[in-house]
């Protein structure tokens, strides 16, 4: 290998070990604490999630929110046991079993999370 494929090879050897986690897709279907059932998905690079089953069903949580990181971030989270018109700043992480999912309002000074099993 001459000088320059070494160069290059080491370049994008170093692109990828520098290069940043991208949020992974947790596309599937997983259950509240509170028993409801929830549908998660990604649809052009956007996060979504929505109640198939409970209280609230078709009440959207999770409204667009974009990958950074490893996570998806968004400012129109809502939850369903506020008034509707009221949306919060919202971060959610994942892992193979599970979603936890984050919001805040008033900046970063309340905030509430919880964490979803997943089912599927």
């Amino acid at each position: 290998m001459g000088k320059i494929s070494k160069g290059i090879a080491f370049a994008v050897l170093a692109m990828g070990v520098a290069a940043p986690a991208v949020a992974g897709d947790p596309t599937g279907n997983y259950q509240r604490k509170n028993g409801d059932k929830v549908h998660v998905w990604v649809a052009e690079d956007k996060l979504y999630c929505r109640i198939t089953e409970g209280k609230k069903k078709d009440f959207e949580m999770c409204h667009g929110m974009s990958p950074q990181g490893e996570a998806w971030f968004g400012k129109k989270m809502k939850h369903p046991g506020m008034p509707g018109f009221m949306t919060f700043n919202g971060t959610v992480t994942h892992d193979a079993k599970s979603i936890k999912i984050k919001g805040c309002a008033m900046g970063k000074s309340m905030c509430d999370s919880e964490v979803w099993t997943k089912l599927d």
